[in-house]
């Protein structure tokens, strides 16, 4: 299957200041995947230690000399490493934090030879670190679950993948392609972005394998709760983890998960997720400017799940028993859809920055708002609604406009794309000319391009 994420490390396989890279992110999102098919596309032979497999080969890094280790690893495993044309991976390195700390001298001292690490609970190790880390001598790279657009690729869909790539706003957008593109999105809300997943639905159209291979995704997940026991009770991780599909879209509040635990107790709970990346924190921004995260509220957030089909099945659903993959788009009041918004906006970008997502929310008696996600382009900060019909006001967003004098939203359902110069409502908040960007849910992975076009010669503000 083809990963957008292998482009970069073809740049980064010919970067001058090339350093050791680290691939992050869940368990079962494809990291080893990805380097062995890196590995096979661009190297002659790849020589790869798994360290939870075979944690004695730690002990080989022991000298921290890379000349000394390379030999080392030669003789033990019988693969030739030579720079150029070998990859050294170094899977699972999480289980063997010592060999972490060891990649800085691979930077200093062999940075000819190409080094891959990965691991699953890197983020553990990150936080809580004993040793000296290798500050400026790795570099990262994060990865999440497949995108619509290489779902589209995986399934045989490429030339509708090109179709999305070329699409500037105003193009007319044909029935039949707009009905395609939206069958193939309802797919892939219900079979998610899970590499094993998508492979399966690909090869063979069963929905049933599917959910079979999300429960088994989902245990992996509950398995490693046992990890987490030595910093906090289990059963509040379980919990946490229990209840959290239950509550995307919404604003996280403790009691929703259990009245009777402390919000400290299960905050230590949510932060073990949120470092396992089996969930991720959406702060409430004030948005006021970029950077965004400059003006987060870190005790206000809502939540995403890793993946949407992961989202559907934790909530239930029995994709076999539906009529249509449609009906999918009901779930949890529709949050399916924000769920699979937002974990585009977390991973459709640049793979080298830290996947973050915001939203904002105006609360006041009698005049609340609250747009789901909010992002930065540029010097521009967009708001960006979703909806899981082809209609739905847009009263939160005419706050937001009007309150924080900006130009430009968008809106993302179920309808043909669209670019509308309007008035917001004076009855709703301040008077403001604005720009809308209408976008089928199928075209999240392009917001960023579609969006810079669409910010051309902005209407002039009012008065």
């Amino acid at each position: 299957m083809d990963r957008f994420a292998l482009r970069y490390l073809d740049e980064w396989q010919t970067k001058a200041s090339r350093k050791p890279l680290v691939l992050r992110g869940a368990r079962q999102v494809g990291k080893s995947y990805l380097a062995r098919a890196f590995a096979q596309a661009r190297f002659k032979q790849i020589l790869e230690v798994n360290f939870e497999r075979r944690p004695e080969a730690a002990s080989l890094f022991a000298s921290k000399e890379p000349k000394t280790i390379c030999r080392l690893l030669e003789a033990r495993f019988g693969t030739p490493l030579v720079p150029g044309t070998s990859l050294l991976f170094l899977d699972e390195i999480q289980a063997a934090p010592e060999v972490f700390a060891a990649l800085r001298y691979f930077r200093e001292e062999l940075p000819e030879l190409h080094v891959l690490a990965a691991g699953s609970l890197l983020e553990f190790v990150l936080k809580e670190h004993a040793f000296s880390m290798p500050v400026g001598r790795v570099e990262y790279l994060h990865l999440g679950p497949m995108l619509f657009e290489e779902f589209l690729l995986a399934v045989g869909r490429g030339s509708l993948n090109d179709w999305l790539r070329q699409y500037r706003p105003g193009d007319e957008t044909p029935t039949e392609l707009h009905g395609e593109l939206s069958r193939l999105l309802r797919q892939y809300l219900v079979v998610g972005g899970m590499p094993e997943a998508v492979a399966a639905f690909a090869g063979n159209g069963s929905y049933l394998e599917c959910e079979q291979i999300q429960e088994s995704v989902l245990a992996t997940y509950r398995d490693d709760f046992g990890k987490y026991a030595q910093r906090v009770q289990q059963g509040r991780v379980e919990k946490v983890f229990a209840r959290a599909p239950a509550l995307v879209g919404r604003k996280f509040m403790y009691s929703h998960v259990d009245r009777e635990e402390r919000s400290r107790d299960l905050g230590e709970a949510l932060r073990l997720l949120l470092l396992a990346r089996v969930l991720h924190k959406v702060p409430l921004t004030h948005a006021n400017g970029v950077p965004l995260g400059a003006e987060a509220d870190e005790r206000n957030f809502k939540i995403l799940f890793l993946d949407v089909g992961l989202l559907c099945r934790a909530c239930g659903l029995r994709i076999s028993d539906l009529p249509e993959p449609a009906d999918a788009l009901l779930v949890n009041r529709g949050a399916v859809c924000e769920q699979a918004v937002g974990q585009h906006l977390l991973h459709a970008g640049p793979c080298y920055v830290e996947p973050a997502a915001f939203y904002w929310m105006r609360e006041a008696r009698g005049a609340s708002a609250e747009v789901d996600f909010v992002a930065a382009l540029g010097d521009h900060v967009v708001p960006i609604e979703v909806k899981a019909g082809k209609t739905g006001t847009l009263k939160s967003m005419h706050v937001f406009l009007g309150e924080k004098r900006r130009r430009f939203g968008v809106r993302l359902n179920l309808d043909r794309p669209s670019l509308l110069d309007a008035e917001s409502c004076p009855a709703i908040g301040p008077k403001t000319r604005f720009r809308l960007l209408s976008l089928p849910l199928y075209m999240v992975g392009q917001i960023d391009r579609l969006c810079q076009i669409a910010l051309e010669n902005l209407p002039a503000p009012v008065g």
